[in-house]
């Protein structure tokens, strides 16, 4: 959630303050500017760059499109020449901070009951209150989380299919949506231990619970952190007409108790996340993985297995060596059966524009198939 601050700015010569609103924690800008229709792309970008941010009182639509002039121009900015995939990495993520910071700075105001003033503006008053909750009153905010809030919106109310689970999911703002197919493929075809009880640990929108409840299971207990994960997940268990079979609930990783089978897929990148939603992606210091790994025997039953989901990028940018994630697994008491793999088929592991494309190429998503010693 965003924390409390407040914007200030000057109009028409009155100085005024609204609550600032920002979902990846930004600092309410220090510089705002008044801008309208007749503002050019090439000004806003250079005032956007410069710091200054642009608080938006012309058409919403032409707001969108000098969003769009603005995204452009980011990335004609020459790259750096990378020495390594690490170095590559680095450069990349620095890039779409900087993309990021830009791009946040065209505002617009949102009045308390989640309404824009502005001509041709949306009804995101639904959006609104599925992100934000109830309405503390007016706020600015980016015009890019604005359009995420709506994306979202439509993500939850369409759903993701999932064919291996014959059934839609539908994600929350801020709860990852899980797009990334093939991990769900290896977790419908590993042989299962038993089906009598596991724990689905993290589980996000509830999809790897549902999967093992489809699969059979008769109990699951998902667990998360995040209240909005355990609100998501426990909607679609709902839909899914699965609440008697899949408890979610709060818990720093493991429930009380063991299971027959335990899973887990930790974010892949150990590195620091920069909004909410890259928390399912970036792991600093491989935090979830460690924690999963070194409390997991505890938690096995006799002959029970545990399963990583985890995809090898962060070995091919050179973020994490597979000896270190070998010797990771071996510290914790646990031994190696089995590990599945598949290749990604997402579009970025064949676009060679992707300044990442070489270890996207590479990658190599496995199954983990993991038991105590």
């Amino acid at each position: 959630m965003s924390e409390h601050s407040v914007i200030s700015w000057n109009e028409a010569g009155e100085e005024r303050s609204a609550r600032w609103q920002s979902e990846n924690r930004s600092a309410a800008p220090k510089r705002v500017q008044i801008a309208d229709d007749r503002m050019t792309a090439d000004s806003a970008f250079r005032l956007a760059s410069e710091g200054t941010a642009l608080l938006w009182r012309g058409d919403y639509q032409n707001a969108r499109q000098l969003l769009q002039a603005l995204a452009r121009r980011t990335e004609r900015k020459p790259r750096k020449a990378a020495t390594s995939p690490l170095d590559a990495f680095n450069l990349h993520r620095q890039a779409q901070s900087q993309r990021a910071r830009t791009l946040g700075m065209l505002l617009i105001e949102v009045a308390a009951d989640y309404t824009i003033a502005l001509r041709r503006a949306p009804d995101i008053r639904l959006a609104c209150n599925e992100a934000y909750g109830a309405s503390r009153g007016p706020f600015v905010v980016s015009l890019r989380e604005i359009l995420g809030l709506i994306g979202a919106h439509e993500w939850r109310k369409n759903g993701v299919e999932i064919p291996a689970l014959q059934a839609r999911i539908h994600p929350y703002y801020g709860v990852f949506s899980p797009v990334r197919g093939e991990y769900l493929n290896l977790i419908a075809e590993a042989p299962l231990p038993a089906t009598s009880l596991a724990f689905d640990i993290g589980t996000g929108t509830g999809v790897i619970a549902a999967l093992l409840a489809h699969r059979g299971v008769a109990k699951v207990i998902a667990t998360d952190q995040d209240a909005r994960a355990l609100a998501c997940a426990r909607e679609n268990m709902t839909r899914l007409d699965m609440r008697d079979r899949v408890d979610v609930i709060e818990a720093d990783l493991f429930p009380p108790g063991k299971a027959a089978l335990i899973v887990c897929n930790p974010p892949w990148l150990p590195a620091r996340p920069n909004s909410s939603i890259e928390h399912a992606i970036y792991d600093p210091d491989s935090r979830m993985l460690r924690g999963f790994l070194n409390g997991l025997a505890a938690h096995l039953e006799p002959k029970g297995e545990g399963w990583l989901i985890l995809s090898d990028l962060a070995e091919h940018l050179g973020l994490r060596s597979r000896e270190a994630l070998l010797q990771m697994i071996a510290d914790a008491g646990l031994k190696v059966i089995k590990h599945m793999d598949t290749q990604p088929s997402h579009a970025k592991a064949t676009d060679e524009s992707d300044p990442l494309h070489h270890a996207r190429s590479a990658e190599i998503t496995s199954l983990w198939r993991l038991a105590a010693r």
